[in-house]
């Protein structure tokens, strides 16, 4: 349907790796996941900004939709596409998945003119398959295990060897009973099965399929993570065990290998570095040196340093910024995310600093700058943890976060 003129701009414990059929379906799986998780970001980000609305042709409401060449406008203007052909190629990776589709189910093809497109989780539409069933349960389960109350998912050892957000058999048993997820224990266990079998949780690592005991489990991916859409163009599954990624990061990436996007962090003593950026859903932090490497899958330059020495002239407690008296400024700052990430680097411990800030992200838009001490995010205090408990706070946040910040009144 065209707008009119008068209309509105086996085994659960596989090892994912094996050859063979099994790897084939498990890879299919996990590509099938990241398409569902990056078609639903978009699809609430267009709600967000109205690009998906009603709209009338020839006396006809077509509820929650938008418009196909408005919809590639909006893609390039928020480059997550660079051209038009590329916008495209996009969208349809949507429709093959059967994410979206036109209106009236009249075109197959996703294309650069002025249809209606719907998707089909705005219709009630969506295909809902034994994969797509277990997906959605899985990213359920998820969402709840990540609520700030929940205290299931946490760094464990497991012979020897220390894994991040993990949950233990028989605990989680007995959590799926107890959210009424389960009605028996023998049912919250056939549950895991089904997760397991379809890749959405698996034993840390891979090495048991799952029984109601002591091992240690994971999700398979994290669900939260803000996905940019030209990853759909990527045919490489993405990695089975993803690391925890920080929002806190350096926004751009040059799309040219030969060009260097880069930005200057510049400390108190003047010291210059040449922070290369790249784009937060393609980072993986390592560790607390500061070191940061590109995904291969997203990003074929070299792994980049982003600032190991701290910034700040000397430590500064938490006990001195809050002294009566004390030569610092409060400043409340609300940022909202754009499609790769706030634009500003954290690091340090009770307190944490801001380390850099991106010129052209929205940290600094909202006039935020290095040498600034986190005092609370989103309304929570936040002067007695370390930065990694921050960068979770955010990133399972909302994309608009509101900071408080202490400035040194000289600095």
């Amino acid at each position: 349907m065209e707008e009119g003129s008068s209309g509105s701009g086996g085994s659960g414990g596989s090892d994912s790796s094996t050859g063979g059929s099994g790897g084939a379906q498990q890879r299919e799986l996990e590509r099938m996941a990241e398409v569902l998780v990056t078609g639903e970001q978009l699809r609430l980000r267009l709600h967000e900004e109205k690009v998906i609305k009603d709209r009338r042709h020839h006396l006809k409401t077509y509820p929650n939709c938008f418009v196909a060449k408005e919809l590639i406008d909006w893609l390039i203007e928020h480059k997550e596409a660079s051209d038009r052909e590329t916008a495209i190629k996009l969208m349809q990776k949507l429709a093959d998945r059967g994410i979206i589709h036109h209106v009236c189910d009249e075109h197959k093809e996703f294309k650069d003119v002025k249809l209606f497109y719907r998707f089909r989780k705005d219709d009630g539409t969506f295909p809902l398959d034994n994969e797509v069933k277990a997906f959605m349960r899985g990213q359920r389960l998820y969402e709840k295990l990540m609520s700030p109350e929940n205290t299931l998912l946490q760094p464990r050892e497991e012979e020897g060897v220390k894994y991040e957000r993990t949950f233990m058999a028989s605990e989680f048993l007995d959590w799926l009973v107890q959210e009424g997820e389960a009605t028996t224990r023998k049912e919250a266990e056939q549950l895991c099965h089904r997760l397991m079998e379809h890749g959405i949780i698996q034993h840390v690592s891979n090495k048991h399929p799952f029984v109601d005991s002591n091992l240690l489990y994971q999700f398979r991916m994290n669900f939260r993570r803000r996905r940019r859409l030209m990853e759909l163009l990527n045919e490489k599954s993405p990695s089975s065990q993803e690391t925890h990624d920080s929002p806190f990061c350096l926004r751009k990436q040059s799309h040219d290998n030969r060009k260097s996007t880069s930005f200057m962090s510049v400390s108190p003593s003047k010291e210059i570095k040449i922070v290369s950026a790249v784009r937060r859903s393609s980072m993986s932090s390592c560790g607390s040196s500061g070191y940061f490497s590109s995904s291969p899958t997203l990003s074929s330059s070299p792994p980049v340093l982003c600032n190991p020495k701290s910034v700040l002239k000397r430590p500064v407690t938490s006990e001195e910024l809050l002294t009566p008296g004390a030569p610092y400024a409060r400043k409340t700052f609300t940022i909202v995310g754009d499609a790769v990430g706030w634009g500003f680097v954290v690091r340090g411990s009770k307190p944490c600093h801001i380390q850099a800030v991106d010129p052209s992200g929205p940290a600094a838009a909202a006039g935020m700058k290095v040498c600034q001490f986190v005092v609370s995010v989103n309304g929570l205090n936040v002067l007695h943890v370390d930065y990694r408990t921050v960068s979770n706070l955010i990133l399972t946040g909302p994309r608009t976060i509101v900071m408080e910040v202490m400035e040194e009144l000289e600095c």
